[in-house]
């Protein structure tokens, strides 16, 4: 799919993005043809933003004629959609801020206009942090009063807008689903840095479910998807009224990830480099390693005493197998699981895009057996 496509540009950039995020587009919303047509249509980066826009601007105005017409549920799909279009014409465009923000704040917008409309519905909130707030998407399954909750760590580039998909199997089983924005990311990342002791976000998501007397705040956990799998055991070790914890991608030392990368990158699956100085706040890709380097389980995971899952594909390019090996020794835990899936069982890259739905069933799974 996306390799007929990069043979059409030579933009390096457009290169490193599909090369690198291909599988995830149509994992996580963005149908095929769609992404076919679009990628192929854009030869410099420049105009990503733009063409990822457009096309979520059609999806948009159907889903804005539904509502008009009162076709709620068409609404809700259209406008998803176009959520998670604006969300991937944006995720990487930092060379241009204001495009940047226009696209996202229509990511925010779409999904806000879905989210009553979806089945089940959801509810924008927003939680109490440093005088400010951090954004989330409430979902809550049908028929169960208090349901147990599930907090979703979103990953480096990821967004709430992103999280449907990863929602659904949680719901289906009777679990609300609350995805945030933490510092850094999504919404959050205009206002606050990102931080490497997330415990400091974990604890305002779960002062503010504890407000929530439509949720069992006693069976709480916390998820998290590639970086959030390791914003999500951080968390989990400091932070004891959550009962149990999976990662979606396990994490040791984001640091030297980073720098392996950076030292190997003409033999590295493409990654978008000019990705981290931009969300590390630095000026340098030299001073975003260094800041990167505090990211890190080593010192925070063996207080992690809770039920742990990670699942990692075992050819995950992103980041190696050796992190959750090294990630699920070191927890605390007494039950813990590493589940690597091979290729015969499910999708073998990074947070296993290219066949999620075993993990994401197994993760769902087990988190209704622990909740």
């Amino acid at each position: 799919m996306a390799t007929a496509t990069l043979e059409k540009t030579a933009d390096p950039r457009i290169t490193s993005a599909i090369g690198h995020w291909g599988p995830r587009f149509v994992t996580n919303g963005v149908a095929l043809t769609d992404f076919e047509e679009v990628t192929r249509s854009v030869t410099s980066w420049d105009d990503w933003c733009r063409a990822w826009s457009a096309r979520a601007a059609v999806h948009e105005a159907m889903g804005r004629e539904a509502l008009v017409k009162k076709k709620y549920l068409s609404a809700g799909e259209h406008l998803q959609r176009a959520g998670v279009y604006y969300h991937f014409g944006k995720f990487l465009f930092v060379q241009d801020l204001m495009q940047m923000k226009a696209a996202h704040m229509k990511a925010v917008e779409c999904r806000k206009l879905a989210a009553p409309y979806l089945r089940p519905p959801g509810e924008r909130v927003e939680m109490p942090y440093e005088g400010k707030w951090l954004a989330g998407i409430l979902r809550k399954p049908v028929g169960v009063e208090r349901p147990p909750v599930v907090a979703f760590a979103c990953g480096l580039d990821s967004c709430k807008e992103e999280t449907d998909a990863y929602e659904a199997p949680f719901l289906a089983r009777g679990m609300a689903t609350l995805a945030f924005d933490g510092p850094g990311q999504g919404e959050g990342e205009y206002d606050f840095a990102i931080r490497g002791d997330y415990e400091v976000a974990v604890k305002a998501v779960i002062d503010f479910i504890e407000t929530r007397r439509d949720l069992d705040a006693t069976r709480l956990a916390i998820a998290g998807i590639s970086l959030g799998g390791y914003y999500a055991p951080r968390g989990a070790s400091f932070e004891h009224r959550i009962k149990a914890c999976a990662c979606w991608g396990g994490v040791w030392d984001y640091g030297a990830v980073w720098q392996h990368r950076w030292d190997t990158r003409s033999k590295h699956t493409p990654v978008p480099f000019w990705q981290l100085p931009w969300v590390m706040g630095t000026e340098t890709m030299e001073q975003a390693l260094e800041r990167v380097k505090q990211w890190t389980l080593v010192d925070a995971i063996p207080h992690l005493t809770q039920p742990l899952l990670i699942v990692h594909g075992a050819e995950d390019k992103g980041i190696p197998l050796s992190d959750a090996q090294q990630a699920i020794e070191a927890a605390g835990s007494i039950d813990k699981e590493l589940r690597v899936f091979t290729g015969a069982d499910g999708g073998v890259e990074h947070c296993n895009v290219d066949d999620p739905d075993p993990a994401r069933q197994l993760i769902a799974d087990w988190f209704a057996e622990h909740l």
